[in-house]
């Protein structure tokens, strides 16, 4: 089966497009359930190591638990903030940390909050890269999912700081690693558009680090 002008299109589009949405979240309009659910069958059609599919999924939508998850987050997040706020930097990186300063603020009031769980625990560097990267193409290929749906995402850690209250409160058993906690709400429109990037043949070698032109 050939890959049609449209398909290839239509996922430039879906890749070029998926953006970390923080801002526009729509904190007011709730996320179906179902919705969710497709989202993750797509996930998890994606590879995982060894055909592990050690995968697990906690969807937390109940209002109390989504504030206790608030107060992990925002107890790193706010000092996180405060130090990054000292150092100048460029306009666009500005810009994404006012974005993250405002969800530290208002994380509790996202519809939904997923946290993608991965089945043992690394315990090398070695390790961990595979380990991980049974989890983490997963949790991108939801973030597209939800994109093509109309609902928007961002990958946060703040709260695996407090990875074992977590664990305790939402009852994830000994043995399974979050990977991560991803806010979930239906975004603000739809026109989001590619970030700003560099040339990638400034970052892109060929057969010896910084040889830049294909052989």
């Amino acid at each position: 089966m050939t890959i049609t002008a449209e398909q290839k299109q239509a996922a430039d589009w879906l890749l070029s497009t998926t953006r970390a949405v923080r801002k526009r979240l729509d904190l007011e309009r709730p996320v179906e359930p179902e919705v969710i659910l497709d989202c993750l069958r797509l996930a998890v059609q994606a590879p995982t190591g060894s055909n592990s599919q050690g995968w697990r999924w906690m969807v937390v939508t109940d209002q109390a638990k989504r504030a206790k998850l608030a107060e992990f987050y925002k107890s790193v997040g706010n000092k996180y903030m405060a130090a990054k706020g000292q150092e100048d930097t460029d306009a666009q990186t500005r810009k994404v940390r006012d974005s993250a300063g405002y969800l530290v603020d208002v994380i509790e009031k996202v519809p939904a909050l997923v946290i993608p769980c991965i089945a043992g625990k690394p315990t090398s560097v070695e390790q961990a890269a595979g380990f991980f990267g049974s989890i983490h193409p997963a949790i991108w290929s939801f973030s597209l999912a939800l994109r093509s749906r109309g609902l928007g995402s961002v990958w946060t850690t703040f709260h695996l700081a407090h990875a074992q209250e977590t664990a305790e409160l939402l009852g994830i058993p000994e043995g399974f690693t979050q990977a991560a906690m991803l806010p979930v709400a239906y975004t603000k429109g739809t026109d989001f558009k590619p970030a700003v990037r560099g040339p990638i043949e400034d970052i892109t070698f060929w057969n010896t680090w910084d040889n830049s032109t294909p052989e």
